[in-house]
């Protein structure tokens, strides 16, 4: 005899299953890492990895990797750290930019790449949480497919859930400073998230997160930032006099982003332009420019010569440097130690900025009425640019922040590293200070590391730059 069992049963029960069961397969787990394939001995700072699951269902599993401070964690701030693209693993500000670990710049012959310490880590003064977000980025997936869709606020909101469920996994940071952190495209969102925290405090959501403010590098914000690569441009000696002011008579009020060919003047010299900077490398543009894989490594073979990586890249591909994080994170050992969970992803990638219009909807580009409201009460914020970047100038960044119009209260000035200028700085009453970074590029703690490190370290302890 056959059970008479009904479609709306069936829907119940695996509904039931997907409330129940599965989020608890799935719950929320960490672990601490004490050796690493490709470094030697046991890591001499604390390393934990984890998932958290966020969505209606916990369908959003989102992987992290948390550094305690190596001062004094307890009392230390929590910096959380979001990377670019969007797409881009976290692993990509651990292990290049902010973190304490790099690897050695040595061509792939192979062999596991070998990772080495940084001595310049943020970790020596803040807790730092490597978020891999949105879904789909470095190790974080999704349960139900690999083709789960978010758009850009569900991504923010998505994140806000995870630090608080961090925080009551982790109760004993409740009580510490937090600070949201980012770079590039993250100018886009941790200023929505930062904003949500807050909305979150006001409506007394708990834990009550110890909200102080943000920290933004080179970080895109507007969609005509992209205008000011003229400017740039011109400033730099890259383009004549001439041919600066024929842009400015007839693109003026055009959104170089996306030209309108209907304006045939701005449009032929738009193309002009585009044709004197191809062989230019916008995130730095005194580096090789590396437009393809064969031609990095022809450039790593030529220039090969072992020098520390950040001594001197002047005539290295750094593409093929960043190309060792994908033959370690790929490696089998690697995954195990990091106790990434078997068949969450099928292949770990730096940025997979393909999940743009596949699995992440992008529905704004502009974040500056976030940093309207967030300046409104008074969150402490960094913004800082490395002044060798033309894909977000640094001119673009004083534009909108000049758009706030907060008054002045420390004039523009230089600011020094061992008795040197490494930038310049100003700051607002709206306890925002802006930074540039001497002869960094897009991402600046990439390129100058200990400049950068004493900016942080300055910035978080409220001295002057």
């Amino acid at each position: 005899m056959m059970c008479n069992i009904s479609l709306v049963s069936i829907i119940n029960f695996f509904l039931l299953f997907y409330r129940v069961v599965l989020p608890q397969h799935v719950a929320a787990s960490h672990s601490t890492v004490e050796f690493l394939p490709g470094f030697e001995g046991r890591l001499p700072f604390h390393l934990e990895t984890g998932y958290i699951g966020v969505g209606e269902y916990e369908e959003v599993q989102l992987f992290y990797y948390f550094l305690k401070s190596e001062t004094e964690p307890t009392k230390d701030p929590v910096l959380v750290w979001l990377s670019g693209g969007p797409g881009c693993s976290s692993f990509t500000a651990l292990v290049y930019q902010i973190g304490p670990l790099y690897f050695e710049p040595n061509e792939y012959n192979g062999s596991l790449p070998k990772l080495t310490l940084n001595p310049n880590s943020w970790t020596k003064v803040a807790n730092i949480i490597f978020l891999d977000q949105p879904v789909n980025s470095g190790f974080s997936y999704a349960t139900t497919s690999t083709t789960f869709k978010s758009t850009d606020l569900q991504a923010c909101d998505h994140i806000y859930q995870f630090l608080r469920k961090w925080l009551i996994k982790h109760s004993e940071f409740i009580r510490n400073p937090m600070y949201i952190g980012g770079d590039s495209y993250s100018g886009i969102t941790v200023p929505v998230i930062t904003q949500l925290i807050s909305n979150g405090i006001e409506a007394g959501h708990k834990p009550s997160i110890n909200l102080k403010g943000y920290i933004l590098g080179n970080p895109s914000t507007f969609p005509l930032q992209y205008n000011y690569w003229i400017p740039y441009a011109h400033g730099m000696g890259l383009i004549s006099d001439e041919f600066y002011k024929l842009l400015l008579e007839n693109c003026n009020g055009e959104n170089l982003q996306y030209v309108d060919p209907s304006n045939v003047l701005c449009y032929h010299h738009y193309q002009t332009f585009e044709q004197l900077i191809s062989g230019i490398n916008k995130p730095h543009i005194l580096e090789p420019s590396c437009g393809s894989d064969a031609e990095s490594q022809r450039s790593f073979r030529l220039f090969g010569e072992r020098r520390s990586l950040y001594e001197n890249y002047s005539t290295k591909c750094r593409v093929e440097v960043h190309r060792l994080s994908t033959y370690w994170a790929n490696d089998p050992r690697v995954q195990e130690a990091l106790n990434v969970r078997k068949g969450a992803i099928t292949r770990w990638t730096r940025c997979r900025q393909s999940i743009v219009n596949k699995t992440y909807t992008i529905t704004f580009q502009d974040s500056i009425p976030y940093h309207v409201e967030l300046s409104k009460k008074l969150y402490r914020s960094l913004i800082y640019s490395g002044d060798h970047d033309m894909g977000i100038p640094f001119q673009s960044t004083q534009f909108w922040i000049k758009s706030l119009n907060y008054s002045i209260v420390d004039e523009w000035r230089p600011w020094l590293f061992d008795g040197q200028v490494a930038g310049y700085t100003r700051s607002y009453s709206n306890q925002m200070t802006l930074a540039t970074v001497k002869g960094a590029g897009h991402v600046a703690p990439e390129y100058k590391p200990k400049e950068c490190f004493t900016m942080f370290q300055r910035w978080l302890s409220h001295e002057p730059l």
